[in-house]
């Protein structure tokens, strides 16, 4: 192997263990949240400054890499991807512990039975697995995977778009549930982005295996669609 590829293949060792840490922490705040742990919280609070480490040094790797060895084709653009892959998962990261910090700061334990109605627990697995599966098509550089991932963010719009009138139901039905349903409506908005950051690294992934830039391809689709 040449040097540049040596560098190469350690940066994707790198944004992997980052990818682990990230879904760890997703996987963390969730537990922490259906077991109303507050210390498993804190936790991942405090692992949060790794993340932030991670997107430090793989940043610097990245400009190293830039600097030594001027890439081209296809090492340029997997160099491109990663400075924004990296980027993605540490918002996820910040995501994570939003979650955990409204663990340490409610009063109320939440309600395995209210997280279920609005369908929390369903959009939180499905978050995590499609996290998961950006990490297997981003090891395999497989972009039917990639793209597998814009229909399943799909799932988590939809009960983000229909949470305000789960939530709204919920808060009908017995008003002492108020402030934990507003958490519960934060987290889901959250678990939207995790969505929206998953779809990126998915078209991140295309850009640098294919060579083709998916950004804002399909919202322009959208808006033809509704002009039609």
């Amino acid at each position: 192997m040449t040097p540049l590829e040596n560098e190469i293949t350690a940066l994707k060792r790198e944004l992997i263990s980052m990818w682990i840490l990230v879904q760890s922490q997703l996987n963390k705040a969730k537990e922490a949240m259906v077991k109303f742990d507050k210390d498993l919280a804190r936790e991942v609070l405090v692992k949060e400054k790794r993340v932030n480490s991670f997107e430090l040094k793989i940043d610097r790797d990245c400009e190293n890499i830039f600097a030594l060895y001027c890439p081209v084709a296809v090492d340029l653009r997997f160099l491109l991807a990663a400075l924004k892959i990296n980027t993605n998962l540490e918002r996820i990261g910040d995501i994570a512990a939003g979650i955990a910090l409204y663990v340490v700061e409610s009063s109320v334990n939440f309600d395995i039975a209210l997280l279920e109605k609005i369908s929390l627990l369903n959009m939180y697995d499905e978050a995590i697995n499609i996290l998961s599966d950006t990490r297997t098509a981003f090891e395999k550089e497989d972009t039917v995977l990639a793209r597998s991932i814009f229909k399943r963010d799909d799932v988590l719009d939809n009960i983000n778009e229909n949470a305000p009138v789960a939530i709204a139901s919920v808060i009908k039905d017995d008003i002492s549930t108020l402030p934990e349903a507003l958490y519960m409506l934060s987290v889901i908005r959250k678990l939207e982005r995790v969505g929206d950051q998953s779809k990126n690294i998915a078209e991140e992934i295309i850009f640098y295996v294919e060579a083709k830039i998916l950004k804002h391809q399909e919202s322009s689709k959208r808006k033809i669609q509704g002009e039609e």
